[in-house]
């Protein structure tokens, strides 16, 4: 439980959710977590064929990470090029804010992602889908817009559809446009599930996706961690971002220290999400007995963290024994090299 009032999680998955046709979405703004101000998610699942119709956001960006099934999006710039890109478990998309795109579930079993957003405000008042603009404005205006008549108009929606139903597509149906130059990153596409890991033995591994390696991403960086039972993200903060979390598999301790004595913590488990404040000191420790895999969002295109052991390693013996009112015999035992995940 949290010590105090204060609390770094929300259990995102136990949210009443959003149902359409073949889609389920639970959200959380700082509306819902307050802490979450500069940041925001959702989990969304689409069965076969469903898809979260052709929208855009007008207040925040969208990353997203795959977590299974296969997915389609089309997405369109204000130069007017269109995008299409096929994704699988362990990719990651990014659409800039006001963007129009379209997700689709295209493979035989349903999709689960989670989708981050640079703005804790984010909310369905600032994202506008294809449907209730084309039935918010007069039949005419649809008309003449669309090339059809009035009376076809009136076949069209009367309201926001927000997921539709459609059919898995087949490959002769233009299921992805070719590319002239077979490349495994596209503008709107980064595979980090196939990204080689920093590994840290008996400890786990980590992934990073930022503005460097993804271009277009320049609100967002992602990771992935995968910490071993007993493992411990070791005392550290972040200089230049908030960083939101999902846990995808497994239980976890995160500790939160805020200064001046003030000190958060909360116990998480698969389908919770925590925050963290930019600068705040924190950690997270596998208390499970299966591997733990957290997916983090940072509200910069930029990955910056500074680890205790990292800090601790660059002082003089004598300076540390001031510090902490020891003798060598105890500081000579703090750590003399990085650790970032400890075993």
């Amino acid at each position: 439980m949290a010590q105090g009032k204060i609390s770094f999680k929300y259990e995102l998955e136990k949210k009443e959710p959003r149902l359409g046709d073949g889609g389920i979405t639970r959200g959380a703004s700082v509306v819902d977590f307050p802490v979450s101000v500069g940041l925001a998610g959702v989990s969304m699942r689409l069965d076969p064929g469903a898809m979260r119709e052709l929208h855009w956001h007008a207040n925040a960006a969208e990353w997203a990470y795959v977590i299974s099934g296969n997915l389609r999006t089309t997405v369109v710039d204000p130069q007017g090029n269109t995008h299409v890109d096929l994704f699988s478990p362990g990719d990651v998309w990014y659409f800039p804010r006001g963007y129009g795109h379209v997700l689709q579930c295209i493979g035989t079993e349903q999709c689960h992602f989670i989708l981050i957003f640079d703005n804790g405000n984010f909310s369905e008042d600032h994202t506008f889908s294809i449907t209730d603009f084309i039935s918010s404005v007069p039949p005419e205006i649809a008309a003449q817009n669309l090339g059809i008549s009035v009376e076809e108009v009136v076949k069209l929606p009367h309201k926001e559809v927000y997921f539709a139903q459609g059919q898995v597509p087949s490959v002769s149906s233009g299921i992805g446009l070719p590319s002239p130059i077979a490349t495994l990153t596209s503008p709107h596409r980064y595979p980090l599930g196939a990204q080689q890991p920093r590994i840290v033995p008996g400890g786990g591994t980590q992934r990073v996706v930022t503005q460097a390696e993804f271009p277009i991403a320049k609100t967002i960086t992602g990771t992935v961690f995968e910490i071993e039972p007993g493992g411990l993200r070791e005392l550290h903060w972040h200089p230049n971002a908030d960083e939101w979390q999902y846990f995808i598999q497994g239980k976890a301790e995160m500790g939160v220290f805020l200064a001046e004595g003030n000190f958060v913590r909360d116990d998480f488990e698969a389908g919770d999400v925590g925050y963290v404040p930019m600068g705040a000191g924190h950690y997270i420790k596998n208390t499970g007995d299966t591997k733990l895999i957290v997916l983090l969002g940072f509200n910069s295109g930029h990955y910056e963290a500074i680890d205790l052991s990292m800090w601790l390693k660059g002082n003089p013996v004598d300076l540390l024994e001031g510090n902490f009112g020891v003798g060598a015999e105890i500081v000579n035992q703090f750590p003399h090299t990085q650790k970032f995940l400890i075993p």
